[in-house]
């Protein structure tokens, strides 16, 4: 249903009006809160990964193209390039812009009953960094991401957007402390990996020749790495050798690597 607007009266505008996005994860009268997912690509990832969307916000012919995707019964507002922008503080190149149903968080012992690679992000903050490890996770090949309480959303704007919408696909969740988790893992029968520079480290390439069967890989904060609660947590430690005096990459570029050496 395409809704002509002409002023930023409708209180259903209130989505797009400058929000932030702690705002949205704690928006009224939603039972998770909200999330923006923008242009048509990422919308339909999110559509079919089961999300529900509550609107849409379209430029000129991207709203038939958002009808199209979420039909007649969501509210697909279309007004003038300049009223949007006003509306949103931001122009919207990709065409269209979606306020999305969060849907509820599994818990971690569902997300990995049958996965056999995971990633867990400790305290990562970029939310850049997050869509970047995500979209390798999806690229690349690892069946769940878990998160610390203290990472970055991975249902942030520009999460959603560097990750090219592959974290409405990737199943996630978050965490609790170290000892619950590490309890978990190894009643699953995974091996945590944690990548880190610390004395007697393993070389990826010497671990990845004798890979166990399921291996979570766990990857610290910029900057700071990884706590020593999650290095304690961890059955090996693991470091990709580096050159020329470098001591190590960005952490979105070592998930990558070490995802690559560790494909079935």
């Amino acid at each position: 249903m395409i809704i002509r607007i002409d002023s930023l009266d409708d209180p259903r505008l209130k989505d797009y009006s400058h929000q932030t996005d702690v705002a949205l994860k704690k928006a009224q009268g939603t039972e998770h809160g909200l999330y923006l997912a923008e242009s048509a690509l990422v919308l339909g990832r999110a559509l079919r990964a089961g999300h529900r969307a509550r609107s849409v916000l379209a430029l000129g012919t991207s709203a038939e193209q958002a009808v199209a995707l979420v039909g007649d019964d969501v509210p697909v507002f279309s007004g003038p390039g300049e009223l949007l922008e006003q509306l949103t503080g931001y122009v919207l190149h990709r065409g269209l812009i979606a306020s999305m149903h969060r849907p509820p968080r599994p818990s971690v012992s569902s997300l990995i009953a049958d996965a056999r690679r995971i990633v867990i992000l400790e305290n990562v903050a970029d939310p850049t960094n997050v869509g970047a490890i995500f979209r390798s996770v999806a690229g690349i090949g690892a069946d769940a991401v878990l998160v610390t309480p203290r990472c970055s959303d991975p249902f942030y704007r520009r999460a959603i957007r560097v990750s090219m919408g592959t974290v409405l696909q990737v199943p996630w969740t978050r965490t609790g402390d170290w000892g619950t988790l590490r309890a978990e893992l190894v009643e699953s029968g995974f091996e945590v990996a944690a990548l880190a520079l610390e004395p007697g480290a393993v070389a990826l390439r010497d671990f990845a020749a004798s890979a166990p069967e399921r291996v979570a890989l766990v990857l610290g904060e910029e900057g700071y790495g990884l706590t020593r609660e999650a290095l304690d947590a961890a059955d090996t430690i693991v470091q990709i050798p580096m050159a020329h005096g470098i001591d190590s990459l960005n952490v979105a570029a070592t998930a990558a690597v070490a995802m690559y050496a560790l494909a079935p």
